[in-house]
């Protein structure tokens, strides 16, 4: 296992360029960085430290995005994901704490490989959310993100079906997911999973990715939507297979 303190200068460069390119993307489109930064992160902190870190770098990419689209969050719609959706995420955090190393490994790489088909199926799925939809569909998201990353597909799909589009949505969705992703930074540090080697690894991938956020808000009308969908799954699928590897040689 490798932290940053003992990461290359060449390792430590590549991983925060991925890390601004994850935020561009995640500005761009409301999410991204949860499916792309782990691949680039288990090799530096082992698979088992991945969703730890990962709160803490998702944490601070949705708070750049929360300053730079403050006016546009859509409050209604935050509070109806997380009245059942926090809590619920704190219990699909602590489930993860008791899996072990091989497990999150392959449950990881399933599930980046299953968000390819999973986000084309959702984007052509028509229908509204009534608010007692949106409160249980939240629940549901808050249990899946509390245990796994990348999940930010599955909270966009349901705040467009509850309404939300355009700016709001990339608003809404950042507010939501930062407080879900603090809730799980207190369950982990509790749990003595999050130790300060992990955490400082968390805040300086995360700050990185800081910056992206204010660039997306600049490129939002001038890069279509599909070009970066395209690299990103194309990033996320090979990533996907990488961790699959990985967890399959873990004794």
């Amino acid at each position: 296992m490798i932290y940053l303190a003992d990461a290359g200068l060449l390792q430590l460069v590549l991983v925060c360029l991925v890390a601004f390119s994850a935020g561009v993307l995640s500005g761009l489109s409301g999410f991204g960085a949860g499916l792309i930064l782990p691949v680039f992160l288990s090799p530096l902190v082992g698979i088992a430290n991945v969703i730890p870190v990962m709160a803490i770098v998702v944490s601070l990419n949705n708070g750049g995005r929360i300053v730079a689209f403050w006016r546009n969050v859509e409050w209604v719609h935050v509070r109806q994901v997380l009245v059942f959706g926090l809590p619920a995420c704190v219990a699909g955090a602590y489930g993860y704490t008791l899996l072990s190393s091989r497990w999150i490994g392959f449950l990881l790489g399933a599930f980046l490989l299953a968000s390819i088909p999973l986000r084309r199926v959702l984007g052509r799925i028509k229908f509204r959310f009534s608010r007692p939809g949106e409160r249980t569909a939240g629940a549901v998201f808050g249990f899946v993100n509390g245990g796994m990353t990348g999940t930010g597909v599955i909270l966009i799909s349901i705040l467009m079906s509850a309404g939300v589009h355009g700016t709001a949505l990339i608003a809404t969705n950042a507010v939501v997911s930062a407080a879900m992703g603090i809730a799980k930074i207190a369950l982990f540090s509790g749990a003595a999973i999050l130790n300060p080697e992990l955490a400082a690894t968390g805040l300086v991938v995360g700050m990185s990715t800081v910056p992206g956020a204010f660039v997306a808000r600049r490129l939002m009308d001038y890069i279509p939507a599909r070009i970066h969908a395209w690299v990103m799954e194309l990033v996320v699928a090979v990533g996907a297979v990488a961790l699959l590897w990985r967890a399959a040689l873990i004794s």
